[in-house]
This record gives structure tokens, sequence and C-alpha cells, in this order.
């Protein structure tokens, strides 16, 4: 799709794709010689001043924001860090850390001003350890997230983690952002799975707590005020994350069912039969799965027939093949049986269960032909479910009949990324012009419920301006208070989340 911008009011000036601003055009906005004093600290090659090498790290992967600077830098290490920080605040410099720049909120690009400069993690990329003893890994922020599930299953370990980026997102912005992913029914997100981290503070500091205690209560938990932050209180350079026993057997079904009720009973067998080895719970509709066997190449159908809606199941066993097995077949038994499910196949090997998952990964892409979508990452109460799909689909409605909803998500702990297709044969930009009456429609069922506007996403600056308006005001405030604590010159990622 082309043409795909930002709603507005916060569409940005875009950069071209062939024709980059001249490096006069942005370094007005920076001294030189304050560009020349922060390059001297990472070495001419590793600060990016032509802007063809900059275009990169200027847009986020939706195509929603495009931004401006003069200056990428690329530390390789926590002291060069430290170092452009201290500067940064002496002078007053914003700063916009950026880890894989897989973001979908858009907390990772800097603004039109071409006065923030851009603060690249990747090269902080080292394991530092992997102790299998403690069950923990010790990584920089620029590891990328496959390559650390990579090294957890050379030591006989897993790292739970999953995401549709984990080929190019970063363990930074995973925390940064306090990612969900696939696996939070039975391992949490990011915050859940760290310990420790080492964070450079907006004045040079360097707060070291990589440690791996499961049990500290010495005091406020500090580091969790910087997983999920989205680089607004500091740099998070390095983290201590938990690491689990790899099962010893894991089975995939794919389940066709009737209603968001039948999927949530079913949710509820797989917790009674399966309890914490439920790894996995995923809702799709059948819009998004048709659109995916329409536009993903090389998928096969799960299922031979057509279903309202469908269930990924996935169950771990930590005690063998042969359990996993048996668990998932009661369940599925059980939901045949109580006519929860219409129909259901368990993958036949690991290769077929792989194919579930990638048509899972896929969905996402596959709404991409169909035109302009605005988009949702909400949570509601599980139970709430089959309630807000119903309320939300008449508010979509209500704002563009004819609109499309096309639901999936996490069902096992309440995320849905609920999007929404233009009608068929309806223009794009008039579409995207609803984009803030359609949130509004959506998130005030989403607040009826008792509901999060933003599940795992992050705020950044898609959601700051309804964030401010919606959250409590003490809620606010105190947000408020801590950003001036940690950054009283307002120097780290100005303009997001608050």
């Amino acid at each position: 799709m082309t043409g795909f911008r930002a709603p507005p009011p916060l569409v940005t000036r875009s950069i071209e794709h062939h024709s980059f601003p001249s490096m006069n055009d942005i370094s007005r906005h920076i001294d030189p010689g304050l560009i020349d004093r922060f390059a001297a600290i990472v070495g001419d090659k590793y600060a990016l001043r032509d802007q063809q090498d900059i275009a990169p790290y200027l847009t986020e992967r939706r195509g929603l924001w495009h931004g401006r600077t003069a200056l990428v830098l690329r530390p390789g290490s926590v002291d060069e860090v430290s170092r452009i920080m201290q500067l940064a605040t002496e002078t007053g410099t914003p700063v916009v850390p950026q880890s894989g720049n897989t973001g979908l909120v858009g907390a990772q690009v800097p603004d039109t001003s071409g006065r923030q400069i851009v603060l690249s993690l990747s090269r902080l990329n080292r394991i530092r350890e992997v102790d299998v003893l403690s069950n923990t890994a010790t990584v920089e922020a620029g590891v990328i997230l496959q390559t650390l599930q990579e090294a957890a299953d050379a030591a006989d370990r897993l790292f739970p983690l999953s995401l549709a980026a984990q080929g190019s997102c970063q363990i930074g912005g995973n925390l940064s952002s306090n990612a969900g992913g696939t696996g939070v029914l039975a391992y949490g997100n990011a915050r859940e799975l760290c310990l420790g981290v080492e964070v450079v503070l907006p004045t040079g500091e360097v707060f070291d707590d990589l440690r791996k205690l499961k049990k500290d209560n010495t005091g406020y938990d500090l580091k969790n005020l910087f997983i999920g932050a989205e680089g607004t209180l500091g740099v998070i350079t390095a983290a201590v994350l938990k690491l689990f026993p790899k099962p010893k057997g894991r089975e995939v079904a794919f389940a066709g069912l009737s209603s968001p009720e039948a999927a949530l009973s079913l949710l509820s067998l797989a917790m009674d039969h399966a309890g914490a080895a439920l790894t996995a719970f995923e809702l799709i509709g059948q819009r998004p799965y048709d659109f995916t066997l329409l536009h993903a190449p090389g998928v096969v159908r799960p299922l031979s027939g057509d279903w309202p809606w469908y269930v990924l199941m996935q169950i771990s066993s930590g005690r063998s093949a042969q359990d996993a097995r048996t668990l998932i077949e009661e369940v599925l038994s059980a939901g045949l049986e109580q006519e929860i499910v219409g129909d259901a196949v368990i993958a036949a090997s690991i290769a077929q269960g792989d194919a579930f998952w990638n048509f899972r990964e896929l969905l996402p892409e596959a709404q991409k032909p169909e035109g302009a979508s605005i988009k949702h990452d909400i949570s509601v109460p599980v139970a709430a479910i089959p309630r807000f799909i119903e309320k939300a689909a008449g508010a979509v409605q209500s704002v563009s009949p004819g609109a499309r909803e096309v639901c999936f998500g996490h069902m096992g702990d309440g995320n849905l990324h609920y999007n929404i297709s233009r009608p068929i044969g309806g223009d794009d930009e008039a579409f995207l012009g609803l984009y803030h009456a359609m949130n509004k429609a959506v998130h005030d069922v989403v607040r009826s419920l008792h509901g999060s506007i933003s599940a795992e996403h992050g705020i950044g600056q898609l959601k700051r301006d309804e964030l401010i308006a919606t959250a409590p005001p003490m809620a606010i405030e105190l947000m408020r208070r801590v950003k001036t604590a940690f950054d009283p010159a307002g120097i780290m990622n100005p303009g997001k989340v608050i």
C-alpha cells in the first residue's frame, strides 16, 4: 500500500525515499562543532552523518512516522554511552535511543526538528554470560532476540519471549517497550523475564543492577521504572534475563470454533487439564484467517473446513513428549465431546507445528494488501473478551459502515490486536481520516470493560495524547514527577509517552 501515513494531528513531515535533505539543511539545527564532539566519542566510522546512511533510522516499520537528524551514534561500550549522555545533558541535546527499530508506536523515531540525535544500541551486542545453574543470561541491549533464543537453546535452556520480529528486534527495545508476544500466558512479558538491568542515566551516570536474585526486598524496585519506559528515563545497556528448562515435549493444535464464547470455554478446559503446561492460546477470527490464505505465499490451510473463529494452542511438557501429546488430546477430546470445538488437528511433526505458528505470525502482514487499516493493541479481562468483540463491532460500524474487523491475538492473557481494514472499494486516505474517531470508539469499549488501550506495543507517539487525556490525572502527575526526577533537562526521548 502506498501513501500510508500517520493519522492527523500526529502526522509528521516525511523524507522522500530518494531525496535526502542536505547536511547543511539538517546541521543548522545542531552546531557542527557539537556534532564533531559527539562523533569523537565513538569515532567517525560509527558516527553516521550522511543522510542516506541515516535514513533507515528515521522511520518505523509501518511507515507512520518519519523524522530528521544530523547524527546517528553507534557506541560500542557502556563508557561511550555514558560520555554521550553526559555531553547531551551538558549541551541540552535531545537523545532518542533506538535498538532494532521494530516498535509500532513511534517511540524510537526522532521528531522532524532535526535537533534530536539517534543513539543506536546495535553494537552493544554481546551475550556476556549464560549461567545454566542460575537459569540466567546476561546480555547487552543490542543482542537480537533470536540470537539469545539460540544461545539459550545451545545451553539446553529456553528463553521464552517470542515475537514476529524476533529475527531483528533487540533486547533493549524489548525491555524498553515491555514486549509481550505469544509466550506471555505461561512465562509473562519482558518485565517478568528480567531480573536486573544496567542503565545509563541522562547525566551519564551508570546504574548497575545486574543481579541474578529472584528475591530482593531492599527498597524500591528501580529496574521496573526503566522497563516499559520507552527510553524516556535512561538508556538500558544490558540486562539479566531468566532462562527456563527446555520442554521435553511440545504439541501444537489448530481448532475451529463457532464463537469467542466457545474459545473462552476451550481456554478454561485447557487450563483445567494442562495447567502451567498450556504455553500459548491464540484466538484468530475468520477474516484474518482468510486474508492469510489469500495473501501469504506458501501457507497451507490448517483445517479443511471454514469456521467463524480459530484457536492455535500449544502445550509444552517438562516431563516427556508423550505427556504433552496426552494432555493436548485430552483437551481437544473434551472440547469435541462438549461441542465446544467443531474441528481440530494436532500437528503431526515439529515442521507442521512450526507451520501452524508461521501462519499465526503472518496475520499482520496479510492484512496489508487489503488497504488502509486502523490498528488497536488492547487488553481486557479474559472473561470479557467475547463481550468486547461484540460491543467493538458495533462501535466500528457506527464510525465506518462496511469497515472490516480483523481480530486476533493472545486470548490467554486478554490481549487482542483489534485491527480495522477499510471497507471494500473504500478510499485509503478517507478511511485514515477516521483514525481518531475509530480509536475513540474502540477504546471507549475497552475502558467500559476496565481494560487497557496499550497491552504490549507501548505508548510512544501514537497513544501519547490519548493517554494524557484519559488516564487518571494523578497517574499522569506521578509519571511526570518520575520523569522530572530522572531527566530534569528533558533530553531523554522527548515527546514520547508523556
